[in-house]
């Protein structure tokens, strides 16, 4: 056992064991490297990456390279997703440095945590042009005791580039409609009109991009907006990145047809495209994008929920192979025609094939498929995206949900299989509480719910927000990152942490009615106010009194997840339309610069920025639904106002009150009183309000697009 024995991280547990002696981040390591006159070692890696694993084993658990590791290297290891802060300082110059990034990510740092050396996976022997592992640590052993002046030239030269680097963030003023505009035009050059998504493989879940197109079509009527978004979601839907038989999305697809995907599943990839498929339900009526968005807020709650109530990290791409015994990356999901009849018989087998689109070549490897929806079913109909109708729109038939006439015999196939699939090996399960992916998925659960009348969703959304209040919340609000099974962790939270769970609490305040959930994301939003915002309105990664790294991040722009610039955007802007608060209206405004000078230049990695801006445009408008929740009107007047497209819009639903009436009261329900002793909802938006509506009807009308 190293030092990595204690932690709560999956991921540094896996490396508790190796004969390298692992240091966790901290001050100690790099006062053992000054004490010693050796470099710094970094390794980051996370549970659910393939090549992390593929690294462990190769080097990390090889007694001589670990011997060599320990002789001349102080060796930390640290969990990317533990601490995103240290993984984002040190990627930048890895990317800077390489022109490419990714995990394993290996950086040699001097003792003052300055960089000067750089990788990601190294193999244990010279391959494809890549040294090995070993020539690398003694190049670097040899250069650190041979030309230590030129090491440290290179430290600080990297570090000043670093400090450095900085865009006029905020100086382009507030986004105008020309923005997203100009964004989608962005987009539709890199669409891929003939495969859905956009640009090349490996090809990414464009989660953020959705929401803004369907945020945009929403406010304008863009039906090219609608198309991207509906095109993608369907070949997604119909592609090996989708398990077509437990449900949920795997990280990637390492094609461009989303046909093998990179196994690993992601809370944060489910989170957010349950949420996108149940906007596009909303939007469209789509039975395949509502099968889609259930059957991935099921696969959550079914394999990623913990005991706690809170929602694992990921399920791993690996797992044993039963056939050879050795971890494989998709053993758990691919098949061959005969292990199809061997577990449904010769019809049924036979059928399954060539619904799935399994073959005797394979899809995959050493003839294993990937199971997917080809483009026509056995019967002879195409349910793909592409045959488009007059209007050219999609003509496939939104009441279908992928398998057409097919759809009880294919259930009862899906099923059987998945009852086999659950005798395999299963992948491994990163059980670690993400504050901020918990967020996502509460968001993601509590709409579900309220949209497809599954109440035991928002029951599962509210236990993963009182988990979040009682373990990950301290008394001044201040959140943690992690968690695992209840143990809080060490790491303080980052401005996505903040950003994603206020957005989280406050879907589920508008669902549920229950005002509190406003109140704790306020909390948190007057934190970010208060500790993360610069004095031109930026925002940083990192709070005022956080660690000092070599440099403070700050990135706008997406990755996998909506950077936590923008989603604490959003969460602002959102809290402002509920509480008319002018401070947090005023920094959402200042936040969204940034989108005004990216977004037309970068649109694929400034999404969440991007809807952000749509709601902007749009209002919020404003939604109090003012009656006695147990009225059945009431419930109607509710379940419209959540299922209106208006980009943004909040909903407060309960019994008229003051502002000032207590903890847990909706500000915007303060005066609204019962038009003739019926449940009323008020519209208001732009400092205007409509007039009182007490039949749905009305209210669809009040929250129709305004597209003069």
């Amino acid at each position: 056992m190293n030092r990595l024995a204690g932690m709560t991280s999956p991921y540094l547990l896996q490396h508790a064991d190796n004969p390298v002696d692992w240091w966790p981040w901290g001050p100690e390591a790099f006062e053992e490297a000054q004490r010693r006159n050796v470099p710094v070692l970094l390794s980051v890696g996370y549970s659910a990456c393939h090549w992390c694993h593929v690294m462990a084993h190769e080097s990390f658990e090889d007694d001589p390279t670990a011997a060599y590791m320990n002789e001349h290297f102080v060796n930390v290891k640290v969990d990317r997703e533990e601490r995103p802060d240290v993984d984002a300082v040190y990627m930048e110059a890895v990317q800077a440095a390489t022109g490419q990034g990714g995990w394993p990510m290996t950086v040699f740092l001097d003792a003052d945590a300055q960089p000067f050396y750089f990788g990601t996976y190294f193999p244990p022997e010279p391959r494809h042009g890549m040294p090995s592992f070993t020539q690398v640590l003694e190049g670097v052993q040899a250069a650190w005791t041979g030309r230590r002046d030129e090491v440290g030239e290179v430290a600080e030269r990297i570090t000043r580039d670093l400090a450095g680097r900085q865009l006029e963030y905020g100086r382009t003023g507030l986004p105008g409609a020309d923005v997203p505009a100009q964004a989608l035009l962005g987009l539709t050059r890199e669409y891929d009109e003939a495969r859905g998504g956009f640009g090349g493989a490996p090809k990414f879940p464009p989660s953020m991009v959705i929401e803004f197109l369907l945020r945009h079509h929403a406010r304008t009527g863009a039906e090219g907006a609608l198309q991207m978004a509906e095109r993608t979601c369907g070949a997604m839907a119909r592609g090996g990145i989708y398990d077509q038989l437990g449900g949920g999305f795997a990280r990637y697809s390492v094609d461009r047809e989303w046909v093998v995907p990179h196994f690993e599943k992601m809370l944060y990839d489910n989170a957010l495209l349950c949420r996108a498929y149940a906007h596009l339900w909303r939007a469209t009526g789509s039975a395949l994008a509502r099968r889609v968005a259930l059957e991935t807020a099921d696969f959550m709650v079914r394999e990623l929920r913990t005991r706690e109530g809170g929602y694992a990290s990921a399920l791993d791409a690996d797992s044993e192979d039963p056939a050879t015994g050795k971890h494989v990356e998709g053993a758990y999901y691919a098949w061959t025609p005969e292990q199809l009849t061997a577990v449904l018989g010769e019809a049924d087998g036979t059928f399954a094939a060539a619904l799935f689109g399994v073959t005797e070549e394979g899809t995959f490897e050493h003839g294993t498929s990937v199971l997917q929806l080809p483009a026509r079913h056995p019967h002879g109909e195409d349910d793909r995206d592409g045959a488009d109708g007059e209007d050219g729109r999609d003509d496939d038939g939104r009441d279908d949900d992928g398998y057409g006439a097919d759809a009880e015999r294919a259930a009862g196939i899906r099923a059987r299989l998945l009852a086999a699939r659950a005798e395999r090996p299963a992948p491994g399960r990163d059980d670690k509480i993400v504050a901020a992916w918990n967020g996502l998925a509460i968001a993601a659960l509590a709409e579900c719910g309220a949209y497809f009348e599954r109440p035991d969703l928002v029951e599962r959304a509210t236990e993963a927000a009182d988990l979040l209040v009682r373990v990950h919340m301290d008394g001044r609000a201040r959140l943690a990152r992690t968690s695992k099974d209840g143990r809080v962790g060490v790491n303080a939270g980052v401005l996505e942490d903040y950003g994603d769970v206020a957005e989280g609490f406050l879907a589920l305040a508008s669902v549920t009615g229950e005002g509190v959930w406003l109140e704790f994301a306020g909390f948190l939003l007057d934190l970010v106010l208060d500790r993360f915002t610069a004095q031109d309105g930026s925002l940083y990664d990192t709070a005022h009194d956080a660690e000092q790294l070599i440099r403070r991040p700050q990135d706008p722009t997406d990755t996998a997840a909506p950077s936590g610039w923008t989603a604490a955007a959003g969460a602002l802007l959102s809290y402002a339309a509920h509480t008319g608060s002018e401070a947090h209206r005023t920094a959402a405004e200042r936040a969204l610069g940034v989108v005004g000078a990216l977004g037309p230049r970068a649109p694929r990695f400034i999404g969440q920025g991007l809807a952000v801006v749509e709601a902007l445009l749009d209002g919020p408008r404003e939604v109090a639904v003012a009656g006695p929740p147990e009225d059945p009107a009431t419930a109607a007047l509710h379940r419209t106002a959540l299922l209106a497209t208006a980009p943004g819009a909040v909903v407060a639903a309960g019994t008229p009150g003051t502002a000032d009436g207590g903890v847990g009261e909706f500000p915007l329900l303060a005066g609204r009183d019962l038009v003739g002793g019926r449940p009323t909802a008020y519209v208001c938006r732009h400092f205007v309000c409509a007039l009182p509506a007490t039949d749905p009807a009305e209210l669809v009308a009040q929250l129709a697009a305004d597209r003069s």
